[in-house]
């Protein structure tokens, strides 16, 4: 851990930030992180998430990555993106989708954050001598205890996982272009919008991490539905909006137990969503 404060503050007072440090960066994290969270072994479905990923970052800028997906094992609504490729959704996200593309379109606007180098740009903009640790502490919650509270930093209020309302609406215009170039449907994406936001009404727990780290509101579904309606039209490219494997991965999903830590309490207020 003191090696990986000390290579942040370095590149911190460096204000420049590689591509090949940018990664290494991700990896270290990633692997602070994967040590924390409980991510999901299962070969069914981090090979399916790994699979969908890629077919989305490969048709990017970016493709000369090493992408890596995860899937963290925790109720929580919630994903986010490290620096250099690596990127972790929910299995609360997941089971909240009702549609493939919804997952398509979480996936592109991670992916679009790593594009723009958006948790690069934080990084070079801190000056404090001391980032380097926050960087680490918030991150990966190593300076706390309590597996609960290390999903709350890191899928909810982690200094790379909480982005401007600008560096948001940059990245839903990037998963509009990624979604629709990998072939999925970028209906998915408002569609998400208004189930989270339904959900912040009957199940605020659950979608609080979600809220917090992604700033949303009904015109950034608008501004979503916008960026759509904008696209050239191609008649003769049908987009994939669902299929069975996606349901299949949802089944798999429901059959793998949730730690005790990750779940979350009923709550009184809680109401089926129509």
């Amino acid at each position: 851990m003191k090696s990986l404060i000390g290579a942040c503050a370095l590149l911190l007072a460096a204000c420049s930030v590689s591509q090949d440090q940018e990664v290494a960066i991700g990896k270290q994290n990633a692997d602070e992180i994967n040590a924390q969270l409980p991510i999901i072994q299962d070969p069914a479905v981090s090979g399916y998430i790994q699979a969908l990923g890629d077919s989305i970052a490969r048709t990017t800028s970016r493709a000369d990555l090493a992408w890596h997906f995860y899937v963290v094992n925790t109720q929580q609504v919630n994903a986010f993106a490290l620096p250099g490729g690596y990127v972790y959704v929910n299995r609360g996200l997941i089971e909240s989708a009702d549609r493939l593309d919804e997952l398509t379109g979480t996936l592109g606007h991670e992916i679009g954050h790593v594009i723009e180098r958006h948790s690069v740009k934080q990084i070079q903009s801190q000056q404090k001598a001391n980032a380097g640790l926050a960087i680490v502490c918030t991150l990966t919650n190593l300076c706390h205890s309590g597996l609960a509270q290390v999903a709350v930093n890191v899928g909810g209020s982690a200094l790379f996982a909480k982005h401007s309302r600008a560096d948001e609406l940059q990245a839903d215009s990037e998963a509009v272009v990624n979604v629709v170039r990998a072939g999925y449907d970028p209906e998915g994406i408002p569609a998400l919008f208004d189930v989270l936001l339904k959900q912040r009404q009957y199940q605020p727990t659950k979608v609080e991490g979600w809220f917090a780290s992604h700033p949303m509101e009904e015109q950034r579904i608008a501004r979503a539905r916008a960026l759509i309606a904008a696209l050239p039209q191609d008649r003769t490219r049908q987009l994939v909006r669902d299929d069975a494997a996606f349901h299949d991965l949802k089944a798999r999903l429901a059959a793998i137990p949730v730690p005790a830590k990750m779940q979350i309490a009923a709550e009184s207020a809680a109401a089926p969503l129509k």
